[in-house]
């Protein structure tokens, strides 16, 4: 790398530092370095620089978190959390299990990762303080059985994965691929319950009366007519989602303006819900990583790594280099990277097809939890406001002790054995 591109790293470290040191909002912190390393140091313009702005992300926030909003004042996330809990029989062990295979059933099935996870996330957090379990287990549950199902042989990212590598002239046994995939992220799941307090739940029961979360006044099994369409409203987002491809922060977003404009007192309760704080600061870092990324520092990295003369090692550190990399920016950018980097080495025998394809899908997959990816931020968007910085996190820490363990774990069982 360059010495400017040395010098972007060092900011992003001196980014978070910053950050955690006089507790300012990281966002606001990286989009001023933004501006301030993307014009001093690489003399690009400001237009360039607000193209690495989410906005896709961003909308997908906004769009949820106030579609939501509404639902939760309106009593139907109470009603359809009461439903989740009943069909375990209240037995809260069982809950993120419910949602970690409901996730892995959608994905697998061929819908895109953030609509499944905008989906799942915002009820199965709502029903984690509802029965005053862990958001982060109910969270990262969502967030490893989309994972789980994410490399079936329709889903997006393996469609991604194998298409890159049969242009190089590779072809993959998609089964064993979608078979060791989804049973590291089960296991990493039975993980993610020891870490968060999952195993705590055994034995644990949800009281036979529900309560609203908002009133503390029981939940009506009546369903009221603001709460049919609103649940009209969530079929219909789905279905246009998932069978039909329309974005999912558009189709959220137009389904609020609808129930606001039938409803402007659940509408104007529901902005309350739009977690602006988290816009800001998952944007900011994310517009700084695409600086780093137009500048060349990924794939100046990559490309070093790749010219090593050990395969061995080369497998080890493109391992790396995706879990870090997608923890922060793109998981299928890091696909269409890494693949055909990694190509050679796999014709010519000196690593394992199979095996490194296996642990690349886990090692640039399994950081989604990171709250800068589309799913972790949306755990945090939708936790409660006090909650929130708490989360980012934890999530942080999580995800970043992903970057290390699937890299190394998958290497080792993978490639090396």
């Amino acid at each position: 790398m360059s010495p400017e591109q040395f010098v972007a790293v060092g900011v992003f470290v001196a980014v978070f530092g910053l950050a955690m040191w006089r507790k300012t909002n990281m966002g606001a912190i990286a989009l001023a370095a933004t501006f301030l390393v993307g014009t001093l140091l690489f003399h690009q313009k400001p237009k360039a620089l607000l193209e690495g702005w989410p906005t896709s992300l961003m909308l997908t926030l906004i769009g949820v978190t106030f579609l939501f909003g509404i639902a939760r004042e309106n009593g139907m996330v109470d009603k359809i959390v009461n439903g989740a809990v009943a069909a375990v029989r209240g037995r809260l062990f069982w809950v993120p299990w419910v949602f970690f295979f409901l996730a892995a059933f959608i994905t697998a099935a061929g819908a895109v990762t953030p609509a499944t996870n905008a989906i799942l996330i915002p009820i199965g957090l709502s029903l984690a303080y509802k029965y005053r379990m862990s958001p982060l287990l109910i969270g990262v549950s969502i967030l490893n059985g989309t994972n789980a199902g994410g490399f079936s042989p329709i889903a997006v990212y393996y469609t991604i994965v194998s298409g890159t590598l049969h242009k190089s002239g590779l072809d993959l046994d998609a089964g064993l691929v979608f078979l060791a995939t989804f049973l590291f992220n089960a296991l990493l799941n039975v993980l993610a319950m020891a870490v968060f307090g999952g195993f705590k739940l055994r034995g644990q029961r949800a009281e036979a009366e529900a309560t609203d979360s908002s009133s503390e006044a029981p939940v009506s099994h009546r369903m009221t007519l603001q709460q049919g369409v609103t649940l009209a409203t969530l079929g219909a987002l789905v279905v246009a989602v998932l069978f039909f491809g329309i974005d999912i922060g558009f189709a959220a977003i137009i389904a609020a303006v609808g129930l606001a404009l039938l409803w402007p007192k659940a509408g104007a309760a529901g902005v309350k819900h739009i977690a602006w704080m988290v816009v800001l600061l998952i944007g900011g870092v994310i517009t700084y990583v695409s600086l780093m990324e137009s500048v060349g520092i990924i794939t100046a990295s990559s490309d070093a790594i790749a010219h090593l003369s050990i395969p061995i090692v080369v497998a080890l550190l493109l391992l790396f280099i995706a879990g870090l990399t997608s923890a922060f920016a793109s998981t299928i950018a890091m696909f269409g990277i890494l693949i055909p980097l990694a190509a050679p080495l796999m014709a010519n025998g000196s690593l394992p097809l199979l095996g490194f394809s296996i642990a690349l899908c886990i090692s640039a997959s399994a950081v989604d939890s990171s709250p800068l990816s589309t799913g972790g931020a949306l755990v945090v968007a939708n936790s409660e406001e006090p909650d929130q910085q708490r989360v980012f996190n934890r999530l942080m820490a999580w995800g970043l002790a992903m970057v290390v363990v699937a890299p190394l774990v998958t290497w080792l069982v993978f490639v090396v054995l």
